[in-house]
């Protein structure tokens, strides 16, 4: 059987011009760490703040999206994998859209995170590690998950039965122990802004 030969069609609009339209330098804005650990709610904190300074995001959930684009993927370390490739493919599509991505999964493997940071262009993957002790996260534990992980209820749980290994220089570390939403958020937007990865609206 013959094979179709794929070549990529570059197209009038480049991401730069998007990146100008929208005032902002796209990236993608990994938040990694242990099941309750905030990632979802700091990234829906500091997405909501993006979106009242006038900028373009979308954010991508781990939950949400196994809801369906990864609903055939289950949580064996292949699986967890495979999740982080699709989640990464997607990411850099709208990287290449001009928009601020945000993330929020567990991805608990080094070389899976270190995978989609290749995947885009340098200053273009920001790890944000939501460093909030097992502790806090279990007393949390919003699901129920860490009480039937403990049960043997649940196996290859993050932190109980499962490795989460810790990122090496994240660009940003936050433990939501030690400060509010409001303030976790803030650490996000002030490193967009030091870094001019994100410009007044009003320019």
């Amino acid at each position: 059987m013959t094979e179709i030969e794929l070549v990529w069609h570059l197209h009038n609009v480049s991401k730069r011009n998007r990146s100008i339209q929208k005032k902002q330098q796209p990236c993608i804005l990994w938040f990694t760490g242990l099941s309750g650990a905030g990632k979802s709610t700091i990234a829906g904190a500091v997405e909501q703040k993006l979106y009242e300074m006038g900028h373009h995001t979308y954010l991508l959930d781990g939950d949400n999206v196994r809801h369906a684009l990864n609903k055939d993927l289950g949580f064996s370390d292949e699986d967890r994998i495979e999740n982080i490739r699709r989640i990464g493919e997607t990411s850099k599509l709208f990287v290449d859209a001009g928009l601020l991505v945000l993330t929020a999964f567990i991805s608990p493997f080094q070389s899976d995170r270190r995978m989609v940071r290749e995947l885009v262009g340098k200053n273009e993957f920001i790890e944000i590690h939501m460093a909030t002790p097992i502790e806090t996260c279990e007393q949390r534990d919003p699901k129920g998950l860490y009480k039937k992980a403990r049960k043997g209820e649940i196996k290859n749980f993050t932190g109980i039965d499962s490795e989460y290994e810790q990122p090496e220089r994240a660009e940003i570390t936050i433990n939501t122990t030690e400060l509010s939403i409001e303030q976790c958020a803030d650490v996000v937007i002030d490193y967009l802004k030091s870094n001019q990865m994100i410009f007044a609206y009003n320019e």
